[in-house]
């Protein structure tokens, strides 16, 4: 099973030079393998057991009406879920119909389940992809060499050089840099949004209740429960085949169904239901954050200070003053990539070149 996931770890591990926040990454990286993970593990089934076992008569065989169960659909008769198991009902959800075909309950995702968190990993990796083309290695090429510095003072001070002309030449044309970024993060909250709606489409809109009603069952008397688990992820359906008899006419074989792959399905979406409420209450917060960086910008010295603790609070705004927010970005991401001390001394030669040069910004 560790060989299944042996590609997936590439994907966690730290990058060298960071340009997102650590809740972009928690997006884009680990819900990426999180959700790879559970593909993997839901299509293995030779690890997990068959995904579908029905109980036929001796005259039947067994593979093919498993075969046909698993392709169409299996079904349980909601008013099921009410009536005491072994003595009203064989199994929580199954009972006769007595022909009222539209009472029952079809249940037609489980063969997709692989496949939609397959597509769900791939869309929560877009916005890391886009980033990485957009960014094109700025930071990386900026940073070589200065998040070190048992170099040579000489050599430091070429490279100090080097990001010093770079910023002094481009300076206030970074706008977009910036603004792409926040898309990406924008777009991160898109997606989780998104994904929650279409679970919950996918599930016959039994997904987004789907965690408040596990944290509730405790309170609900235990003659009264209808556990949520069992009733979005049944283990034991009924399905209808039809068939030839000898004489030509149809018969109708009512098969139980166990569906052991539903206790991993279960167990996978209680976990991604509190995940992913947990990573859009991030993602807001993050939005919020971002937009006080934007529209108030009083707020970024005091950042760019707690970003590198070597650094004065004067020091920070006076070169807040004179530079855009997509410089005032670049300079942030710089913080956290160089070296400390070099970083303040870069930050203290800047702010005195822009002070003879440049003239300061009203935002």
């Amino acid at each position: 099973m560790l060989k299944l996931f042996g590609g997936l770890k590439e994907y966690l591990k730290t990058a060298d030079v960071s340009t997102d926040s650590m809740v972009f990454r928690l997006h884009n990286h680990f819900t990426s393998v999180l959700l790879m993970c559970c593909s993997v593990v839901i299509t293995a089934t030779q690890f997990v057991g068959n995904p579908i076992s029905c109980i036929v008569p001796s005259a039947l065989p067994s593979q093919p009406i498993n075969t046909y169960c698993w392709i169409t659909s299996t079904f349980t008769m909601p008013d099921a879920f009410n009536r005491q198991v072994g003595v009203e009902v064989a199994h929580p959800g199954i009972a006769n119909d007595f022909g009222e075909v539209e009472a029952r309950k079809y249940y037609t995702y489980y063969q997709w389940v692989c496949f939609v968190l397959f597509f769900q990993a791939m869309c929560c990796y877009l916005p890391h992809w886009l980033w990485s083309i957009w960014e094109g290695g700025l930071i990386q090429r900026l940073v070589l060499g200065l998040s070190r510095t048992l170099e040579h003072e000489d050599s430091l001070n070429k490279k100090k050089a080097v990001v010093m002309d770079y910023l002094i030449t481009h300076i206030r044309t970074h706008t977009s840099y910036v603004m792409r970024y926040f898309a990406c993060e924008a777009l991160c909250l898109i997606n989780i949004v998104l994904q929650m709606y279409f679970m919950n489409r996918f599930f016959d809109g039994e997904f987004l209740t789907y965690g408040l009603r596990v944290l509730n069952l405790s309170d609900v008397p235990q003659e009264e429960r209808i556990d949520p688990m069992v009733y979005i992820f049944p283990r034991v359906t009924k399905c209808i085949f039809h068939k030839y008899g000898a004489s030509g006419t149809i018969q109708k074989h009512d098969s139980l169904c166990v569906l052991p792959l539903n206790i991993v399905n279960e167990k996978t979406y209680i976990f991604l239901w509190f995940w992913y409420l947990i990573l859009t209450v991030m993602l807001v917060g993050l939005m919020i954050y971002r937009l006080a960086i934007i529209f108030a910008p009083s707020i970024r010295p005091k950042i760019l200070e707690w970003s590198s603790r070597q650094i004065e609070y004067e020091t920070c705004q006076s070169i807040t003053k004179k530079v855009s927010l997509g410089d005032w970005w670049l300079l942030y991401n710089l913080s956290s990539n160089i070296d400390s001390l070099v970083y303040r001394e870069l930050l203290i030669e800047l702010t005195k070149k822009m002070s003879e040069h440049m003239v300061p910004l009203n935002s």
